[in-house]
């Protein structure tokens, strides 16, 4: 390991107000410790200000959104469950159903749409078991989208999935 990754190390596992000290050890190599050792001429180290997050208590509001940041998610979880997500989903005439794992629930004006290989697929509606049909075999990706109107509200995760059909002759 060089000894800037030891050093890097040493700043990490100190706590905030410790104070750093360099010096050369018997061998010749340069050393850090939160102690300057004794008999050895040890320089203080100045560290540059640590990086703060401020944190919000219960009773304290959170700061008002800026004009450019993102809105939060209207809705806490939004996934698609039911295709496999490891071995492959026999559906031998390629017809399977997705169910979508939503809360709080879908709300007025939104709708689902499905989206099968990043392509809108289906008609948008607002029941949250999804059928698909006569799906080739293969690898697909898979993802619900919840809209108003055109406007994409949220979308899920995409989970990948195999389709395993009979083969027609």
């Amino acid at each position: 390991m060089g000894r800037g990754f030891l050093f890097i190390l040493l700043l990490i596992a100190l706590p905030a107000a410790a104070q750093i000290y360099k010096y050369t050890d018997a061998d010749g190599n340069t050393a850090y410790s939160n102690q300057p050792p004794d008999g050895v001429k040890a320089q203080p180290v100045e560290l540059p200000p640590l990086n703060s997050v401020d944190t919000l208590s219960p009773g304290k509001p959170a700061p008002p959104a800026k004009a450019h940041e993102q809105p939060h998610s209207a809705y806490e979880v939004l996934e698609l469950t039911g295709p496999p997500t490891t071995g492959a989903l026999r559906a031998n005439n390629g017809t399977f159903t997705v169910n979508v794992l939503i809360k709080p629930r879908l709300q007025g004006p939104h709708l689902f749409r499905l989206l099968l290989d990043e392509q809108p697929y289906g008609q948008p509606g607002n029941v949250p078991i999804l059928q698909l049909e006569n799906i080739d075999r293969g690898l697909h990706s898979l993802a619900v989208q919840v809209i108003k109107g055109e406007t994409v509200i949220q979308q899920s995760p995409a989970v990948t999935f195999t389709v395993q059909r009979m083969h027609k002759p």
